[in-house]
Formats: C-alpha cells, structure tokens, sequence
C-alpha cells in the first residue's frame, strides 16, 4: 500500500529520487525554527515581562488576533464581494473603493423612450426637454438674470436622463463587476411612469418594472447580493411608484413594493418617510456648469446682489386642500410693505418664466417654501440657487429629504416654521424673520451659497475639476450605503430592532449611531397622509 505524502514535505521535493532525507531534513529545520520562536515569546513574557507560563499560554491566541487587518480578513472566498473592498487598500489607485458597473440594459428600458419622446407626458411635449443630455433648450440671458453660459431649460422631471448621462462621465467605471462599489442600473423609470399615470390600468403601468426585475434578477451581478448594490434613479416623487393596490384607481406603479426593488436604492426627488428602499436626491435646476470658474462666478455674483425684499413667494394656493397652509402665506405676502408675492395659475404666468422666477429670488433674503402637490419642490433649489434663504414648514420638505445634499443643521442654512403657527394665525412671517439679526442672515445666506455646488447638476457632456455636484454626492453616498453594508455582513451586524416605519429617524442619525428614540418631528410623521403619503 502507497504511504500517504507527510504534511510537512512540500510537493516538489516528494517528487524527487532523495526525496525522503530532504523531507526529514525540512521537517527538522521547521520543528528548529518552531522552537526558537517558542523560547524568543516565553524570554520576552516570562522572564522580561515577569509573567507566568500561564500568562505566555494566554498570550497566543492574542497573537494571533494582532495581525494586520488584511491579513486578518475573510478571503475572497469567503464573500463574493471581498474583491471589492479590498480594492481600497491599494493605495495608487485612485479609484479604488470607488468603482461603478454600470448594466447594459436593453434599449427598452431607456433610450427607446427618448425615441418616443411625445408619449412621454400627456400635458407636456418632451421632445426638446430630453435634448442636449437632458438639460434641454440653451437659455438666453436677454434681461441680465443668468450667467451667460450654462443656463438651461431644464424640467423637473428630467432627472433619468441627466444622472444616466453624467454617469457616462464618471471617472472610475469598471467592465469588471467583481470590483464594483456599486452597480448602477440606468432605468428611466420616471419617464417610463410618466407615460402611463393617466388614463391606463395597473397593468400597463407595471409592465416595464416587472419587465427590469426579471430581466435583473437573471444576471449574474444580482446574486452577489441579491441586489443590494444595485441602484437606479428616478426623477419623480417616491408616491408615483408606490401603489398600494391594483385598483386600477389606484395612483402609480408598485415598483418600489416589488420584493426584488425593496433591495436595490432608489433615488427619487422625493423619498418616503416610512420606507428605507428611496433616497432623495436634489430637483434639476436651470444651472449646469460646464466647468469650477463658471460656479466660482454664479457665487461671487450672489453674494454681492442687492436683496431689497425681505421674503418672497412664488406658487398657487390650494383652495381643494383643508391642509394646505398656501392660502394663508398667500395672505401675509399681500398685507407686508417687505413680501413679495408671484401668484401662479395655470394660465399664462410669470411662474413659468424661470427669469422672472430668479430674478424675484436673487432680490428676496428669504424664500418661503410650503409644500406643493407633495412634501417637496423644485422652487426650494432654484431659490437657493438664487442665494435666497430657504424658509420650510414641515421637515419633510427638506430636512428628512436631502440627508446626503444638505447640512444636518437645517438652522445653519434656513428657517423653520411649524405649519401650525401659520394654520393657527399663531406667528407673523414678517416679524418672525425680522428677529434674525443682519449678522446672522449673512451668514446663513453664506451658507446658501456655500451648498450651491452640490445642489446642482453639472453639464454632463463634461465634468468639474474640482468640485463636486448633486451627482457626486448621490453616487459617494450610495458607495457608502453599500461598503457599510458588506462591512456589516462580514462583521455579523445586523439591528434585529430596525422599525422601517421610522426610516426618516435612521436618516437623521450621526456616524456610528444605530438606535432611534422619540424625536421632535414625530407629529409631522405620526401616520401617513391620504393618497399614500401624497400632500394633496
């Protein structure tokens, strides 16, 4: 019978015709090295250190766990993701940990909707809006109110087809999954709902989610994770893809409450309070830099603007809405000498003139921002845009929202005001902000226009040199979600006490804290509004 092969012999000198006396002579010379290290640690603890043998024995193990940290990790073996991670130690690559795959989804599910632009929305023509990267048509600076390059058109729903693009442009892509980040899926799913939210059945709304789903869920990127590091963008609120039915009544699609899309982040303009599978991300405003010295210029510019107003306003009221808080600002922009009021209608407006609209703001010191059709609007970017200080009256307009975008602060860069003083006749805008010491405004308005960079889109036919936007921002933080995430997995941390219900609680949370408790804002998110959520 064929003697098995000694541990301690290495393959090749088995081979050879003496292998055995240089095996023996191997295994002496490792059981040699073995016992000078014994004799080395047991003269150090023991009889410098003044220990005991039991002190040395305790000691090895601790040995052992002193190793440095990669040597000490999981190998790659362990998790289909380590590779990954380990990107980040190598120190001459300045893309390591910051690596982004990037799907090639079949035409479908994007550019053939730009192709068929004029089925995009049933009260606006999208065809010009989806030119130039999303930005739309080239605004003119006939009165003065932008910069005389980088201005668009923009609308604000646009956001599909801007993030895809500047994603084209993103410095550290990889055709290597195994190393990304992060893996981006680039989905235009608000301008696929927003063909349908009108006038068809649950159906035809769906179909195209669950069409993304099946066709993901098949790749071979999805079960590293199941789809965990997966993200998409959608440049509508959170509420346009949460049906809680399939009544066909019923608003939306349900791909957010698909099992498969409950893994995957998305970014939306608008996320919900009570789920943890959204984030929000900024609106698209009018401005897209194509370079630092043009954002460099749009700042010195608002910094130096004569502010004759002391708020201003612009929108509609809400007369169908009991809620609504609009009637009343409304009301207190007419009866002030220092308020100026921008009325809205659906006719032929001012309002839909974006330089009647920054003009007004770039001469206002404060602007008041009430919720819209929902918590958010695009109005609060475009006024800070402007340098005008945000003026909020419930947290999930801006504070709950743009966790990622925005100081956690909010008192460093705007005003609150409880709905409730204002529905109750309790406190007088005017005189509220009047408090506010001349010091103090120019300090929060150099805050304002401290954020502008990561507020904005840049032109994504190019990129900044230094500064980083509302893309670079989403995409680090989405980096972050992921790498924290496989970190937890490795390290077995998982809150068994998670309420998803309280994800607005979780989002406001400093690094390294995991528990939530009772907060200031929970009557503004006690139960969810009618219409899931939607502040009609």
């Amino acid at each position: 019978m064929r003697r098995r092969l000694s541990e301690c012999s290495p393959p090749g000198l088995m081979l050879k015709a003496s292998g055995k006396n240089q095996s023996s002579r191997f295994c002496w010379l490792l059981s040699l090295s073995v016992l000078l290290w014994l004799v080395f640690f047991y003269f150090h603890f023991v009889v410098i250190g003044g220990g005991t043998i039991d002190d040395f024995i305790k000691l090895e193990p601790t040995q052992s766990q002193t190793l440095p940290s990669k040597a000490s990790r999981p190998s790659e073996d362990s998790y289909p993701f380590m590779r990954a991670l380990r990107t980040v130690e190598n120190k001459s690559d300045p893309c390591g940990g910051r690596y982004i795959y990037v799907h090639d989804l079949p035409p479908q599910f994007n550019e053939d909707m730009l192709k068929e632009c004029r089925s995009l929305s049933l009260w606006t023509n999208m065809c010009k809006f989806t030119t130039k990267a999303g930005l739309g048509p080239t605004m003119e600076n006939v009165e003065g109110v932008f910069s005389n390059t980088g201005w668009y058109a923009t609308n604000q729903f646009a956001v599909d087809v801007i993030f895809s693009n500047r994603m084209k442009q993103y410095e550290c892509l990889t055709q290597d999954s195994s190393i990304a980040a992060a893996i981006f899926v680039p989905f235009y799913a608000g301008l696929d709902i927003s063909r349908y939210l009108w006038g068809y059945n649950t159906s035809v709304r769906d179909a195209s989610s669950l069409a993304l789903v099946d066709w993901l869920t098949k790749r071979p990127e999805w079960n590293v994770m199941g789809g965990r590091d997966h993200f998409l963008v959608a440049g509508r609120i959170t509420w346009d893809f949460r049906r809680l039915s399939d009544q066909d009544s019923d608003w939306g699609s349900k791909l957010l409450f698909l099992p498969a899309a409950k893994n995957m982040s998305m970014l939306v303009v608008e996320s919900s309070p009570w789920n943890a599978n959204d984030f929000a991300i900024p609106y698209p405003t009018y401005f897209h830099p194509a370079k630092d010295a043009d954002v460099f210029v749009w700042q010195d510019r608002m910094r130096k603007l004569e502010r004759p107003w002391l708020f201003s306003f612009a929108g509609a009221p809400r007369p169908g809405n009991a809620k609504s808080i609009r009637g009343q600002i409304i009301d207190q922009c007419r009866d002030s000498k220092v308020g100026k009021l921008l009325e809205c209608d659906f006719g032929e407006s001012k309002c839909h003139s974006p330089s009647s609209i920054m003009q007004m703001f770039q001469s206002s010191l404060f602007c008041l921002q009430p919720q819209g059709d929902s918590y958010t609007r695009r109005s609060a970017f475009d006024s800070m845009l402007a340098g005008c200080i945000p003026v909020f009256f419930h947290p999930g307009s801006a504070y709950t929202q743009y966790t990622w975008h925005l100081p956690r602060n909010y008192s460093k860069y705007s005003v609150f005001i409880p709905e409730d003083d204002i529905r109750n006749g309790k406190v007088s805008i005017e005189e509220r902000l009047l408090q506010i010491s001349p010091e103090q405004v120019k300090a929060m308005r150099e805050e304002v226009i401290s954020l502008i960079p990561r507020l904005i889109y840049a032109d994504p036919r190019s990129r900044l040199e230094t500064l980083k936007d509302a893309f670079d921002v989403a995409v680090q933080a989405v980096i972050n979600k992921v790498t924290n995430l496989r970190e937890d997995i490795i390290e077995g941390r998982e809150d068994p006490n998670f309420i998803e219900e309280n994800a607005w609680k979780y989002a406001l949370l400093e690094e390294g804290q995991r528990e939530v408790g009772p907060h200031e804002w929970d009557p503004f998110f006690s139960k969810p509004k009618d219409n899931g959520g939607r502040a009609s």
